[in-house]
């Protein structure tokens, strides 16, 4: 876990599975930059903003409902790039409604733009809004935008 002291609103991002081989994994798709990289990226936008920003990854769907459930203890607002679980996780998605936190749903890729079933979301209808497809620059604008809830 990775947490940073400011003032102001507090923020959790969560990186879902496999993205912890972000740089390695399908570059063409995800780009070059690796999930440390994005993390300094994230942090560094939340100092420019004034947040606190809390980011934990997991590959476990489990343990991803469990950082939800702990969430309101460390966060006002969730920023979630629920990887392959955004098409599959009920389980998730009710964990958002049983914290009742604002969510932002961010991805990497435009998940319109990819295999018929990568198309649905399970976290859109109930997240404020979502960011895709600016590769890592969708969380700095998912950060912008947890800034002005």
């Amino acid at each position: 876990m990775i947490e940073r002291e400011t003032m102001g609103k507090r923020v959790l991002v969560i990186h879902g599975p496999n993205l912890n081989m972000l740089g390695k994994r399908e570059p063409s798709i995800y780009g070059d930059k690796d999930l440390n990289g994005i993390n300094s990226m994230i942090e560094e936008k939340a100092r420019e903003l004034g947040l606190t920003v809390t980011i934990r990854q997991s590959n476990h769907e489990g343990e991803i409902v469990e950082i939800i459930h702990s969430a309101p203890s460390v966060a006002d607002v969730v920023i979630i790039n629920p990887g392959a679980y955004t098409h599959t996780s009920i389980a998730i998605r009710d964990a958002f409604l049983c914290v009742n936190l604002p969510v932002i749903e961010t991805h990497l890729s435009n998940i319109h733009k990819r295999e018929q079933f990568r198309r649905h979301s399970y976290i859109a209808d109930i997240a404020v809004g979502s960011v895709m497809g600016f590769g890592p620059k969708s969380y700095e604008l998912a950060l912008t935008a947890a800034a002005s809830l």
